[in-house]
C-alpha cells in the first residue's frame, strides 16, 4: 500500500485523522522511526512544518535554498543575534541540507552519559547493529582522500605539516558528482538524505505525510497525550491559512529537533519540571577564512571530507574542539564575513582563492557548562539563549590560534579572523596578535549547524526529560526521538548518532501502541 503526501496548498478544509503513531518532524530521527513503524504494519501519520522538495525542485540558487530549506529562511539566530544557527526545514529536515559527514557516537561520550546522567542501554556494543543497518541503507562509506577538494586539502596539509591527527570522513552518498551543493539540496540525487531513503521507504509502505503543517501543541489528559493540534501554513509567507489538522493517535513522537521540539512541548504545557529546553548544546563554531595564491574554489567538491580531532579532549577543565573544512558559496561567505564597503568587496573578490577551516566546540562536558536554553516568546515562538562564558571564550581564543597556524602551515598568504575589530594575519609570526582581540558573544562570528539537547535523557527526574527508552517522564505515550535527547554535545557531526538512536529506539515506541 503506497502512502500519501499532502502539501499545504492542497488542504482546503479542516482535517481530522487517526493513526497508531503520529510523528512530528521528518528529519534524521522521525524518518528512520517512521520507516521501521510502517514496515511493522502500523498506521503512521507524519507532520512536517517545511515544504516537500526533491531533486527535481531543488534550486541551486542560494537565496531560494535558504528560503525553502532552512529554519527562519536561513536567518535563525540566538536571541542576542550573536550566534548564526543553520538548521533544516523541509521534508527530510536537516538531512536535506547537511554536508553528509557521518560518525558513530564516540564511546567516551556514551560512557560519560552513563556515569554522569544515568543513561542506560546506550553503549557502543548495543548500538553497533543499529549503526550497521543505517550505514548499509544510506551508503555510508569513507570518502577517498584523493578526492578531497582544495579546501579540504588545506586541513590535510596543515595538520600533516604540524604533526596533528587528520583523517578522511565517512559520507552518506552514492554516486556523488562533487557539485558542492549539499547545503542547497543535492541536484544529483546522490546524497542519501531522508527524503530519498527512509522517508521514501515509509511513503512506499503507507505513511501519510503532511507538509507545510506546523504542530502547535499536544493535548493531554492524565498520563496520556490524546491529540496533536496543527496549523496549515501558506508556504510563501509562512503564515497560517486558517485551516487546521488534528491527529488522534495511540502514541505520539516529537522528532522536530533541539529548538522546535522543546518549543512544541512548552506550548503544550509540558515543562518536564523545568528541564525542557535546558542544556541545549550547539557545537559552537568559529571560522577562519584564509587566502591562498592558488585557486581553492571551495564552493565545488565534497564540502566536508576530512577532519581533525587533535584537540577534541583538552583535559577535564577545558572545552575541546574538532576541526573541519566548510564550503564558501557567495551568499554564505558574505554573511559570515559581514564587513562593510570596501572591506566586504575586497573579501568577496578573493573568494575563489579563499578556504575556510572551522573549529567546533564540544560543549556540555564541563560541570559548569549548562549550554543554552529554549523558551517561548509571548506569541508562542521559540527563543534561544546561549551564554558564552569563560570556558568557551578560552576555547575560541586557542582555536583561533591553532587554526591560523594550520592554515599558514598549508601555505596561506593571509588569514582573516571574523572579529568585529578586523585583523589581518600575514604570516605565522602574526598569530600572537590574536591575543589582542576579545572573544565571546558579538566579538566575532559564531555559528552552529549542530543543535542537541533540550530534552535530555536519563533516570534522574530533576535532570532529564525522557527516560532511557526515550519516553517523556510522566506520560505513557509520548516519546522524543531526535538529537534533543543527547545530554551533551557529541564531539562529532550528529546525523548518524540520530539515525542510530531512532533505529535503536523503534521497539520502545512500537511496544506502546
Amino acid at each position: 500500500m503506497r502512502g500519501q503526501c499532502f502539501i499545504g496548498q492542497d488542504i482546503d478544509a479542516d482535517v481530522s485523522a487517526e493513526c497508531d503513531v503520529c510523528i512530528v518532524g521528518s528529519g534524521a530521527g522521525g524518518s528512520v522511526l517512521a520507516a521501521k513503524l510502517v514496515e511493522s504494519g502500523l498506521k503512521v501519520i507524519m507532520v512536517e512544518e517545511g515544504g516537500y522538495f526533491t531533486r527535481e525542485t531543488f534550486s541551486q540558487n542560494e537565496g531560494d535554498a535558504y528560503f525553502n530549506l532552512y529554519q527562519d529562511r536561513g536567518t535563525r539566530a540566538s536571541a542576542d543575534v550573536a550566534i548564526t544557527i543553520l538548521q533544516g526545514r523541509s521534508a527530510g529536515g536537516g538531512t536535506t541540507v547537511n554536508w553528509t559527514s557521518c560518525f558513530r557516537t564516540p564511546d567516551r561520550i556514551l560512557r560519560h552519559w552513563e556515569s554522569r546522567f544515568g543513561v542506560e542501554g546506550l553503549t557502543s556494543e548495543t548500538l553497533a547493529p543499529h549503526f550497521a543497518a543505517v550505514e548499509e541503507r544510506l551508503g555510508i562509506q569513507t570518502w577517498p582522500l584523493e578526492r578531497a577538494n582544495a579546501n579540504n586539502r588545506i586541513l590535510v596539509e596543515g595538520c600533516r605539516a604540524l604533526g596533528w591527527e587528520v583523517s578522511p570522513m565517512r559520507r552518506n552518498v552514492r554516486g556523488c558528482a562533487d557539485t558542492g551543493s549539499c547545503g542547497m539540496g543535492c541536484p544529483a540525487g546522490a546524497k542519501q538524505s531522508m527524503h530519498r531513503t527512509y522517508l521514501q521507504d515509509a511513503l512506499d509502505l503507507g505513511l501519510t505525510l503532511y507538509c507545510d503543517v506546523r504542530a502547535d501543541r499536544f493535548l493531554w489528559e492524565g498520563r496520556r497525550v490524546t491529540r496533536l493540534r496543527c496549523s496549515v501554513l501558506e508556504r510563501e509567507s509562512g503564515r497560517p491559512t486558517g485551516r487546521s489538522l488534528e491527529v488522534k493517535a495511540r502514541v505520539f513522537v516529537s522528532s522536530c529537533g533541539a529548538i522546535n521540539g522543546p518549543g512544541l512541548l512548552l506550548r503544550s504545557g509540558l515543562s518536564g519540571r523545568g528541564r525542557v529546553g535546558r542544556r541545549t548544546m550547539i557545537h559552537p563554531v568559529v571560522a577562519l577564512p584564509a587566502v591562498f595564491e592558488h585557486e581553492v574554489s571551495s564552493f565545488y567538491g565534497a564540502p566536508q571530507s576530512v577532519g581533525s580531532h587533535q584537540f577534541v579532549d583538552r583535559g577535564p577543565d577545558r572545552v575541546g574542539y574538532f576541526m573541519e573544512s566548510a564550503p564558501i558559496h557567495p551568499v554564505l561567505g558574505s554573511l559570515a564575513f559581514s564587513q562593510f564597503g570596501r572591506a566586504q568587496g575586497a573579501f568577496m573578490a578573493k573568494l575563489p582563492n579563499t578556504g575556510v577551516v572551522l573549529a567546533l566546540g564540544v560543549d556540555g562536558l564541563l560541570p559548569e557548562e549548562e549550554g543554552g536554553r529554549v523558551s517561548l516568546r509571548e506569541d508562542g515562538r521559540t527563543r534561544f539563549d546561549y551564554p558564552v562564558g569563560p570556558p568557551l571564550q578560552e576555547m575560541f581564543r586557542e582555536a583561533h590560534k591553532a587554526v591560523a597556524r594550520l592554515e599558514f602551515a598549508a601555505g596561506a598568504k593571509e588569514v582573516l579572523p571574523l572579529h568585529v575589530d578586523p585583523l589581518v594575519l600575514r604570516s605565522v609570526d602574526d598569530v600572537p596578535l590574536l591575543d589582542t582581540r576579545e572573544y565571546g558573544a558579538l566579538k566575532h562570528g559564531i555559528f552552529s549547524a549542530h543543535q542537541m539537547g533540550g530534552c535530555a535523557m536519563g533516570v534522574d527526574l530533576e535532570e532529564s526529560v525522557v527516560d532511557s527508552t526515550l519516553r517523556y517522564h510522566g506520560l505513557d505515550n509520548l516519546f522524543v526521538v531526535d538529537g534533543s535527547v543527547f545530554p551533551t554535545a557529541l564531539g562529532v557531526n550528529p546525523s548518524e548518532s540520530i539515525y542510530g538512536l531512532a533505529h535503536w529506539g523503534y521497539p520502545f515506541v512500537a511496544a506502546r501502541v
